[in-house]
């Protein structure tokens, strides 16, 4: 259940980063408030999956699953650049995540 919340937690920290892109320096209403409830609803994720998780291994990955998502995010709905650079980078943050998962991190 805790690697579930820590998901959910990293969905909602790529939404947060998007309503960030999207408020304009916090210039536009909704999206500014966007930033404010992903980012809570995110962070109390995390601090509900950490009662189970080792705190190193969950940041970890949290932070991965927010990294990747908000990258890959950027290249598609916002036309960033996808050098292979880019792409391979995304790749090994991803192969970290995995490799932190299988690794345990409960407690």
């Amino acid at each position: 259940m805790a690697w579930i919340l820590i998901v959910v937690a990293g969905l909602f920290e790529i939404a947060m980063a998007y309503s960030l892109k999207l408020s304009n320096g916090f210039s536009s209403l909704l999206p500014s408030v966007g930033v404010v409830v992903f980012g809570v609803l995110s962070f109390g994720l995390l601090s509900l999956a950490l009662k189970n998780l080792e705190v190193g291994t969950a940041y970890a990955v949290w932070t991965g699953i927010g990294a990747v998502g908000t990258a890959a995010l950027g290249i598609v709905l916002l036309g960033e650049d996808a050098s292979a650079l880019k792409i391979i980078s995304i790749v090994l943050i991803l192969a970290g995540v995995i490799g932190l998962n299988l690794a345990g991190g409960g407690h």
